[in-house]
């Protein structure tokens, strides 16, 4: 005891805390060793936080088509994506027995989803049937689905509705399907062979005796272009 209370008092506070560390040490080995288990034991990794984005909900295609811009090479939009747009028209024959025309039709067509287009197809024919010619006007709406072959051939079906004038027979429905090939020609055009099948309710020509000429169902080729947008 005096040899104790004789030392000096930055020593009695050394040996002080080393007296505390030697009592705590036992308790932290068997803490640590407990918490390893318990992560050997669970499989379970160690918390951590972080700030990943939240993905996208899918969203129904076409909702928001509009209309695009810088369609075809160089563009931002390929043929057939919604909002693109093509405008032109075709030149075209038919023909049934002891029956042609001639036909002109201007259209203009907007792709509201992925491959499907609907046009508007204003034709103008020129019909000659038994000698006798007349002038026809059609006004039809087509939907149309065309499918890529490659980036730069399409197939495509469509079938037109509306309604067939003629003078003298008048007014009346018609049906025109449509089966053939989009071709993409240069930067933004587009090429477009195909087969068509006509059916109007009205017949087409009246002669000069005022017989009807029956020829309300006609068939033939033709041959559009048009340029994207």
């Amino acid at each position: 005891m005096q040899l104790v209370s004789h030392l000096p008092y930055r020593y009695l506070t050394r040996l002080g805390a080393l007296a505390a560390l030697s009592m705590l040490a036992p308790g932290l080995a068997w803490a640590a060793d407990a918490g390893d288990v318990i992560g050997d034991e669970e499989g379970l990794p160690k918390p951590r936080s972080d700030n990943d984005p939240r993905p996208p909900v899918a969203k129904p295609s076409g909702a928001d088509a509009g209309v695009t811009a810088q369609a075809g090479i160089g563009g931002t939009q390929a043929y057939g994506r919604p909002g693109v747009m093509e405008l032109g028209g075709s030149f075209g024959f038919n023909a049934a027995s002891d029956y042609r025309s001639l036909s002109l039709t201007p259209t203009l067509g907007w792709f509201f989803v992925n491959n499907v287009e609907v046009s508007g197809l204003i034709t103008f024919n020129n019909v000659k049937a038994g000698g006798v010619s007349t002038t026809l006007f059609s006004a039809l709406v087509e939907p149309s689905l065309h499918l890529p072959l490659t980036d730069a051939v399409f197939v495509f079906g469509g079938v037109g509705f509306g309604v067939q004038h003629a003078e003298g027979p008048g007014t009346g429905f018609a049906v025109a399907p449509r089966l053939g090939m989009n071709l993409m020609v240069g930067r933004s055009g587009v090429f477009t062979p195909a087969f068509n099948f006509n059916y109007s309710t009205t017949d087409a020509v009246q002669t000069s005796q005022g017989t009807l000429l029956a020829v309300s169902m006609s068939y033939g080729l033709n041959a559009g272009y048009t340029v994207m947008w």
